[in-house]
């Protein structure tokens, strides 16, 4: 699936295309309103220069009463045109606040309602990564990830985001504009992706040290696909296949591993940490700062400090059998 560029000027959403449009009207009117008053300033001096050349047939009377015309007319003109752009504005952005806050679906209910084939999710900022939760009705069929949303394209998605810890603020360009998310409050946003891709997107206030190492991915997805994914996302973690991977999952289930992270199907249960029962299908790690790939994830689970110094994952000195077994476990969770 080809991944977008994060740009808030590659609208792929019916919220983002509003921002978009509303951006290109501030960029031309900012353009035309520069353009006018150099060309003011380019008269100004013209006529101030002719005017000098005046000084010697006509008397400083005529002069003075010819310039305070011109000053009135193009005080008056500047006045009103600066007042119209004013309220030109101001009705676009408000419009377009309406559309970013609203449901996709047109005449739908707003922020916070519920539409019958809505998906809805939950996203919690972490220091350092995002923690995402999809509802169902069925507590058992609830499914939790971490630092990648997977949506259906054409669906609307209402994310409902808050903290645990200090302010972040939830930023997709693609799609929508900025939520922040306050610790102890939940709020909602809309969004509903136009094509399948992979969107970029990340934190955009400033939360600690690792603020600009605290990105995720959100996968647009055909509906079956999604829907797919989302069972195999139900599902406990797989059972180990062979000697090393039977290992790895002792030594994990027998160090302080257990202490922050879950895996399903496992007595693991702790919540501090992102969920790693599927770790496994997720494209990048470390809220999007590496690659998902054997040697990263070994380095990740020695010593994340040296990689994303400020985090809050510790070091884990392992013996090097020990490590190996790991991440034979941990590359086995899909």
């Amino acid at each position: 699936m080809n991944e977008i560029l994060q740009s808030a000027l590659g609208p792929a959403s019916p919220q983002a295309a509003a921002i978009t449009r509303l951006w290109w009207l501030m960029f031309w009117v900012s353009t035309a309103v520069f353009l006018i008053v150099a060309g003011a300033l380019v008269f100004a001096v013209i006529w101030g220069v002719r005017a000098a050349r005046r000084q010697r047939n006509v008397s400083m009377r005529e002069i003075e009463a010819d310039s305070d015309t011109i000053l009135t007319g193009a005080v008056a003109a500047g006045a009103a045109t600066t007042v119209f752009i004013l309220f030109v504005l101001l009705v676009a952005s408000v419009r377009t606040g309406r559309a970013i806050g609203s449901s996709p679906s047109p005449g739908g209910p707003p922020s916070g309602a519920k539409l019958p084939n809505a998906v809805s999710i939950d996203v919690t900022g972490h220091q350092f990564w995002w923690e995402v939760e999809y509802e169902d009705a069925t507590p058992s069929r609830r499914v939790t990830t971490a630092n990648e949303i997977h949506v259906p394209v054409g669906r609307p998605v209402v994310l409902k985001v808050t903290s645990r810890d200090v302010i972040h603020s939830f930023w997709v360009p693609n799609l929508q504009g900025k939520r922040d998310l306050v610790p102890g409050y939940t709020t909602a946003v809309w969004l509903q992706a136009d094509r399948p891709a992979v969107y970029r997107g990340q934190c955009a206030e400033f939360c600690g040290r690792q603020h600009a190492h605290m990105a995720f991915e959100l996968v647009a997805e055909p509906g079956d696909q999604f829907e797919r994914w989302l069972e195999a996302e139900r599902q406990p973690a797989a059972e180990p296949v062979g000697d090393a991977e039977s290992r790895g999952r002792d030594v994990l289930l027998n160090s302080r591993c257990v202490l922050c992270h879950t895996v399903r199907g496992t007595r693991a249960t702790a919540r501090v940490g992102p969920d790693l029962t599927h770790v496994a299908r997720r494209d990048k790690i470390a809220a999007g700062t590496l690659p998902n790939a054997r040697g990263h994830l070994a380095g990740w689970v020695v010593n994340a400090q040296q990689i994303k110094p400020g985090s809050q994952m510790p070091p884990n000195i392992l013996p090097a059998d020990d490590l190996q077994a790991l991440i034979a476990y941990l590359e086995s969770l899909k």
